[in-house]
């Protein structure tokens, strides 16, 4: 069992950055795929980004693409989202999230979440 807990996030100025984090205790990240969802009030949860289980592969939905990297240190136990040109429409609960090896944007596929992390970025 994978136990996440993310950190990193706060209130940002539209078109600032900000990086979030993601570390694993109890067990390794190592051979597990790392997503990003987000969630903002009344809409329902949507894939952010997500970084196979090396590193090899990593995607981005439409609306982050360009602007969002997604990355990790399996030594370290840990995977980053680091965002910039953040804009308003970014304000969310953000988590992270873990399944065996191979990318998914479905996040119905992944095994075990993170508690969230609020990220609010203003205009």
């Amino acid at each position: 069992q994978v136990q996440l807990v993310e950190s990193g996030g706060g209130l940002v100025q539209a078109g600032g950055s900000l990086s979030l984090s993601c570390a694993a205790s109890v067990d390794t990240i190592s051979g597990r795929a790392m997503g990003w969802f987000r969630q903002a009030p009344g809409k329902e949860r949507e894939f952010v980004a997500a970084i196979n289980w090396n590193g090899g592969r990593t995607l981005y939905s439409d609306s982050v693409k360009g602007r969002f990297t997604v990355s990790r240190d399996n030594a370290k136990n840990t995977a980053w989202l680091h965002m910039s040109s953040l804009k308003p429409e970014d304000t969310a609960v953000y988590y992270c999230a873990s399944r065996p090896l191979i990318i998914s944007t479905m996040g119905n596929d992944y095994f075990y979440w993170g508690q969230g992390t609020q990220v609010t970025v203003s205009s």
